[in-house]
């Protein structure tokens, strides 16, 4: 019996990771078309810095061609990357230096940023 348990269980968790796995390209396909209309968006172009954030979940900080910015996440680094190299999304290693640099802030971040630091409006 614990033979034909087993084998009855076996297809099961392969069609749970067929799922799973259908599950995740969606995601991952859904992720490069957003990155591409945001590239579209904001100047033609794009570059990203892919960061982990918790529970397997990876940012993805975008920075248009305009100096425009925003991030998305992705269910994993895997995810993230795979949908990068479909977008044509330029990784750099590091949210630093040239990527920083050309992040353009304009007046609601620095509102909300005095605003968290000297007691402004509540951040609701």
């Amino acid at each position: 019996m614990a033979d034909t348990k087993q084998a009855e269980e076996q297809p099961a968790a392969e069609a749970r990771a067929g799922v799973t796995d259908k599950r995740a390209a969606r995601h991952t396909a859904r992720l490069a078309k957003e990155i591409r209309a945001f590239a579209a968006t904001h100047g033609g172009s794009a570059e990203g810095q892919l960061a982990h954030i918790g529970r397997g979940r990876v940012r993805v900080a975008l920075v248009g061609a305009n100096g425009e910015w925003g991030n998305l996440v992705a269910d994993s680094l895997a995810s993230a990357k795979d949908a990068a190299a479909q977008a044509g999304l330029t990784l750099q290693d590091d949210f630093d230096g040239d990527l920083a640099a050309r992040v353009r802030t304009g007046r609601y971040e620095w509102s909300r940023m005095a605003g968290i630091q000297v007691g402004g409006p509540a951040n609701d």
